[in-house]
């Protein structure tokens, strides 16, 4: 079996997500580094693995790829206890995923990486404030549904979880306040406590 290539950069909470999947499946993967900050990302050999200049791609066989975190990670999670077999409780999984890509990453994400990762909270802070509304309208929505649930998908821990977490749990580096979300913060322990987790910034070892 080919092993997996994931191009990423270790801050990414998208390239995050798949490094967590991969870990928790037990799945073999080498990772490649593309600092973004640096332009790596735009350059012509990896523009041809994707035209859309991003982070992750994975290169599931030699030369054949796939970009875009969440599609990665329903491509890896199937047949898995990560995504449900069950037809209307998989579809609760990728509304899950629409609603961190739409409504979620943009406002909590991209502080983060303004402040934390450029450190240029100063120069994008009237950017950065008009991303707080609608981010903290996400967590509100998270807050609310979590509040009497284990986790967000059918009580059991899937790419749903993982989508979220990732980005959700280090919101605080994009100037987001957790602790007015006790839920929240509840389900963030709970995944942390899952098997074979790894932290944000955690260095993988050699399979």
């Amino acid at each position: 079996m080919e092993t997996l290539r994931l191009y990423d950069f270790l801050p990414s909470g998208n390239g995050y997500k798949i490094r967590l999947l991969l870990t928790q499946i037990g799945m073999p993967f080498e990772r490649v580094e593309v600092n973004i900050t640096k332009g790596e990302s735009r350059t012509p050999e990896f523009l041809s693995k994707n035209p859309n200049g991003k982070i992750p791609v994975l290169e599931v066989q030699p030369g054949k790829y796939l970009a875009e975190s969440n599609a990665i990670m329903v491509y890896l999670s199937e047949g898995t206890e990560f995504l449900p077999y069950d037809r209307f409780l998989r579809a609760q999984v990728l509304q899950w995923l629409f609603f961190e890509q739409y409504s979620h990453e943009p406002y909590i994400a991209t502080p983060r990486f303004w402040i934390s990762i450029l450190g240029k909270a100063k120069e994008y802070h009237e950017a950065i404030e008009q991303k707080r509304e609608p981010g903290y309208a996400a967590l509100k929505v998270m807050e609310e549904h979590l509040s009497n649930r284990i986790f967000l998908v059918g009580e059991h821990y899937t790419i749903a979880d993982i989508c979220l977490f990732a980005y959700t749990h280090v919101a605080h580096e994009g100037g987001f306040d957790l602790t007015q979300f006790p839920a929240i913060q509840d389900w963030i322990e709970r995944v942390k406590a899952q098997p074979r987790y790894i932290s944000i910034t955690e260095e993988l070892k050699l399979w």
